[in-house]
């Protein structure tokens, strides 16, 4: 089980008179994430989403609070940490003068996963997110769908424990988006615990267990998506989230 307990992260940024001025992009964030589980980190741009998974995936190191892992922490037990954790962010750069299947191979070599072991998971995951088609084609040739599809095979080579999906649709074409979440399901069914940031809220509605919604940096609402609609008696989660944030995005 994952266990976030206070999460907070403080930064510095200049303000209008070019003074520095401190703000924390997470504030007192606390949550559990059970295994077999999909849980939605839900919220608008700027809302704190990205900061949060990243002190989870051991990139940021928080300001206050902690991360637990089973029985495994930060910063004591990191590299354990890492070995079992898929990390995918939306701004992550891939060598486009590989094939998928060379990426695969490299991204195995540098878990410690034997060659025997990458050749067999490579085609496993490549039939998984329908990359068959075009598994030994260069990169740089990939349509955007078709990268973000490579994108989340480099991250299951090992075969992790836990998923950290950062907007892992955003943009997609519609057939690209099913794929994705259909392979969600399926890791789910494993026994595997993901957490699933999105904006998305029909999407997150479809596929999240449970969900936390956050803005400015602080969770303003969390349980089941049932749960959520019945207390703000809505009946979608996009209407949930403006219902909690009183009908308009604050941003600063």
């Amino acid at each position: 089980m994952l266990s976030v307990r206070n999460l907070k992260k403080k930064f510095v940024r200049l303000d209008e008179k070019r003074r520095k001025c401190e703000f924390y992009a997470d504030n007192g964030i606390s949550f559990d994430a059970k295994s077999g589980e999909v849980i939605g980190i839900l919220g608008a741009n700027g809302a704190g989403k990205t900061t949060l998974l990243r002190m989870i995936a051991g990139i940021l190191e928080p300001t206050e609070g902690s991360i637990q892992f089973d029985e495994l922490r930060y910063p004591e037990n990191e590299v354990e940490i890492k070995k079992n954790i898929a990390y995918l962010s939306g701004n992550t750069k891939i060598y486009h003068s590989l094939s998928p299947y060379e990426l695969l191979m490299m991204c195995a070599k540098l878990y410690g996963v034997s060659k025997e072991e990458a050749i067999k998971r490579a085609k496993e995951i490549s039939k998984v997110l329908n990359m068959d088609s075009f598994l030994y084609n260069r990169i740089e040739n990939l349509s955007t769908g078709q990268m973000q599809r490579v994108n989340i095979a480099r991250c299951l080579v090992h075969d992790p424990k836990y998923y950290i999906l950062d907007e892992a649709t955003s943009g997609l074409d519609i057939i690209s988006s099913q794929i994705i979440l259909e392979f969600i399901k399926k890791e789910r069914e494993k026994g595997k615990t993901i957490l699933y940031s999105t904006h998305y809220m029909e999407e997150a509605e479809n596929i999240c267990d449970r969900v936390v919604m956050i803005d400015q940096g602080i969770v303003i609402e969390e349980g089941t998506p049932k749960e959520i609609l019945r207390r703000t008696k809505t009946s979608n989660l996009r209407d949930a989230f403006f219902t909690l944030i009183g009908g308009s995005i604050n941003e600063k």
